[in-house]
């Protein structure tokens, strides 16, 4: 027996909120524990999507053991968030859609800064990351009461 789609959505966005946290927390180990090195594969790209590209395959195969963690936890972040904004616009309301698909752009922003922390090295790609990534924990929460109203 198929669950309702509203459960279905409800779960999968309690899984992008745990998804978040969990990448957030090992983000932190990340900041505080592991040193990037300048010069690593896709360091200082001419061409961001495809140094970044270089930056993150270099993260997971060759990083330290949480940086591998949370780079390839981070394109799973992202594969959820997308999943969970496509989810929600088959017959939800328009508010649900609009704070799920916010906060999808949030998780993909959190991405794009990591993938830039990673390319350049700079501290206010790691700060927008976390708030950015935080900033999408507030709308599953908000998405989350809705469905709760609702069910």
């Amino acid at each position: 027996m198929s669950l309702p789609a509203t459960t279905r959505l409800r779960r999968r966005v309690l899984g992008s909120v745990v998804a978040v946290l969990a990448q957030t927390g090992i983000g932190m180990v990340v900041n505080l524990y592991t040193k990037i090195p300048a010069d690593h594969p896709g360091a200082n790209p001419s061409n961001y999507l495809a140094g970044s590209a270089r930056s993150v395959g270099w993260a997971i195969s060759h990083g330290t053991v949480a940086l591998a963690i949370h780079a390839t936890l981070g394109l799973v972040v992202v594969l959820l968030a997308i999943i969970v904004a496509v989810s929600a616009l088959r017959g939800t309301s328009r508010a649900l859609k609009i704070w799920l698909i916010l906060a999808a752009g949030l998780v993909i922003g959190a991405g794009f800064n990591g993938a830039s922390f990673l390319d350049f090295n700079q501290s206010t790609s790691s700060l927008l990351m976390a708030l950015l990534a935080l900033g999408s924990v507030a709308c599953y929460s908000i998405a989350l009461f809705s469905l709760a109203v609702v069910a």
